[in-house]
Parts: structure tokens; sequence; C-alpha cells
């Protein structure tokens, strides 16, 4: 009978399993949103602190009332701004950081950047100063030739804006054209990566 009652008495030790201690769970979880809404908030106030050290740059010119007959029009994604030949130096001010869809049209008067949720502007003939296709541009990196680049002066400073069309195809057109241009001087400004 020693071993039925070693067997009953073991029984009677073991116990269900632990509970979870939802205490400690939800501290873990609530400690962990609380350091992701810390970052995102350090992410948010660098982006600021960029926008006001770019605080120089005038606003961006709007499109004339009539601007012209289109020769070439775009439909794509616009993936922001940079100092021209610094791809890594995204320009912020005036909205150029906010990537969105964008529809351009080219004309004799410049190019005009319809960009839907985001702010419109207008590149004058007389700002162009180049267009070259590149792979990337601050925050996009795309296969050689993804990028259509449009370098423009805005405010004495030298702009890059980086385009992709939803048919990469009209790349070279767009490149052919902006560069000759009358009041377009072909530029080197990139950088070999």
């Amino acid at each position: 009978m020693t071993p039925l009652i070693a067997i009953a008495a073991e029984a009677a030790e073991q116990r269900s399993a632990e509970v979870t201690d939802w205490a400690g769970r939800l501290g873990w979880v609530v400690g962990l949103l609380l350091f992701v809404a810390f970052v995102y908030w350090l992410m948010r106030q660098g982006w600021k602190w960029r926008g006001s050290l770019q605080s120089d740059l005038p606003g961006l010119p709007t499109a004339p009332p009539a601007p012209g007959e289109a020769r070439l029009t775009l439909s794509g994604r616009y993936h922001g701004s940079t100092t021209a030949g610094q791809w890594l130096d995204r320009i912020v001010a005036h909205g150029l950081g906010t990537r969105s869809r964008v529809e351009l049209t080219l004309t004799d008067a410049g190019i005009e950047v319809v960009r839907p949720g985001a702010n419109d502007f207008f590149l004058p003939a007389a700002v162009l100063r180049g267009a070259r296709l590149d792979k990337g541009i601050a925050g996009k990196v795309l296969a050689e030739d993804g990028l259509l680049i449009i370098t423009w002066e805005h405010g004495g400073k030298l702009l890059d804006s980086g385009f992709r069309s939803d048919r990469a195809a009209e790349h070279t057109a767009w490149v052919e054209a902006l560069n000759s241009m009358n009041a377009v001087t072909t530029t080197t400004e990139g950088i070999a990566r």
C-alpha cells in the first residue's frame, strides 16, 4: 500500500499550470507601445527640425493661368526632392519631402506638378537645369535608370526632384525633351553610386 500512498501524495502535490501573469504582460505591452510612440515622436521632431533649417527656401511657384499646350504628360509617383548632387539630403520645406501620386505636364512655359493630397507647384522653364535617369533619391532606390531626376533652381539653390512614371519607357522622352529645351543647360550634378 505504500506505493499507492506515494502516488496519491504525488498527485496531491501536482498543481495546475501557472495562470498567465496578465499584469506583467500588460506592463510589457504598454512599455513597448510607449517606446514606439517615443521613437515616432523623435522622428517627427527631426522632420520638423529639417524643415526649419530649410525655411530660407521661398514658397513654391504656382502654374500660370494658361501654361500652353502640353508637349508631354506623365502619371506616376513623386519620390521627393534633394539638394542637387546630394541624393540623401532630403528637402522637406513647403511639402517637397512628401511622397505622393503625381501628374506632370511639360509645356513651353515649364512643368506643372499636380500632386493629389500634397502641394502642387510649377517649375518655370527658366529654372530648369537638366534631367537625367538615375537609380535613387532619398528614401527610394530602384533599378538602374528607374527614376526621372529633374534638376531645377529654387531660391538660389539647385534641387533634384525624383519622379517615377507608371510606364518607365516614358522617362527617356522626358530627359530628351527637358535637355533640348532652350532654357535648359545640361548638368552633370549626379554622383556615381
